[in-house]
């Protein structure tokens, strides 16, 4: 099972897109379907969860926030304490400030870039992307050997160029969620309209992309199209894709558990506390439209939060699930050449291999 450990709420970024404006949106439908508890914090109690993770073998901790590295003294206590493998989601901004010791026990780093430095300033201000940038460099100078992931978050439908950026600055690992459907301020059908229809059009650009690398005998990580890829190969069915609910959970500072990162403080979403066994936490799948969905054994349901939310009217949500449809119908074309390539040992299936459920978006 993988945890998101919450270590903090507090961040030292300021983006555009924060989920936490749909907290502060005083109009919001939110607050009319959910409960919310801020008041019991806490303190985490690293003992008590120790023994929580000591009961499920197979537990795997990520570092989530806010911003994690804020309570970098937090992290080290942690990793002094436990030993289960650990990743992290953090904003980059902060990563000079923990020392090797700790970082290169980290195997799996979640970076937040949107793309080219003029879209990442933009979404997450002034001089964020060469800081870092910068960060980075100096992880890797470092030792650091684990994998690094641009985490991407988009407003604007170019991800074939945002992500062609990445990979031109050093990235073989990207992942991407559209900032869509999480806010009921926010839907206009126009406006949206256009994003899909662009926004289509450059994932099948990316694919092509994707594929013409793979002749060459690299299977880039682009991890809406590794996970979905590898399923076909596997004939594999699916819930859930990000884990929440099912085989991922978020850990609070107060030591209740909730079904994701997203949900964290909603009390509709909790799912026990550190005290319960691992094996009995509450779960969770999705419900009403992806149910009677063609592709639900492939994309497993968007988003958890979103899905229980249902803050865009009818037409918004088809048109969020047309750009999921569009993907797997543009990846399904690919899976012929996909396996001749295959066969002919260009490529081999190991290739499509992930771990599943610590953090990178599946389906966007």
């Amino acid at each position: 099972m993988h945890y998101h450990i919450i270590l903090t709420d507090k961040c030292n970024s300021e983006c555009r897109y924060c989920y936490q404006k749909s907290m502060k949106n005083s109009g919001s439908e939110i607050g009319k379907k959910f409960s919310f508890d801020f008041s019991d914090s806490g303190e985490l109690d690293v003992g008590k969860m120790k023994k929580f993770l000591e009961n499920d073998k197979n537990s795997v901790l990520v570092f989530y926030g806010g911003e994690p590295l804020l309570e970098i003294e937090k992290i080290k206590e942690i990793m002094d304490e436990i030993d289960v493998p650990f990743r992290m989601q953090t904003n980059g901004k902060l990563l000079d400030k923990l020392t090797a010791k700790y970082m290169n026990r980290i195997t799996k780093i979640l970076v937040s870039l949107d793309g080219t430095k003029k879209r990442t300033d933009n979404n997450r201000g002034k001089g964020n992307y060469d800081l870092v940038m910068k960060n980075i460099r100096l992880v890797k100078k470092n030792g650091y050997k684990g994998e690094l992931i641009a985490r991407m978050t988009i407003l604007y439908p170019d991800i074939f160029e945002q992500t062609m950026s990445l990979i031109d600055s050093g990235f073989s690992s990207v992942h991407w969620q559209l900032d869509a459907g999480f806010y009921d301020f926010d839907f206009n059908k126009k406006k949206f309209s256009t994003f899909v229809r662009k926004y289509n059009k450059s994932i099948s650009k990316l694919v092509e992309f994707w594929i013409s690398e793979m002749k060459k005998g690299k299977v880039l990580r682009f991890y809406p199209f590794v996970a979905i890829a590898d399923s076909i190969l596997n004939g594999e069915k699916t819930k859930l894709r990000c884990g929440s609910g099912h085989s991922g959970y978020a850990i609070a500072n107060s030591g209740k558990i909730f079904a994701c990162p997203i949900t964290n403080h909603i009390e509709n979403f909790l799912a026990g506390d550190l005290d319960t066994e691992p094996k009995d936490l509450k779960k969770f799948d999705v419900k009403g439209r992806c149910l009677e969905c063609n592709d639900k054994n492939l994309c497993g349901g968007r988003c958890l939060y979103w899905n229980y939310s249902d803050l865009w009217p009818e037409d918004g949500d088809e048109l969020i699930c047309s750009t999921v449809k569009h993907l797997i119908k543009e990846l399904k074309k690919k899976m012929p050449e996909i396996r001749k390539l295959i066969e002919k040992g260009i490529i081999s299936n190991k290739d499509f291999e992930y771990e599943k459920y610590f953090g990178p978006e599946i389906i966007p």
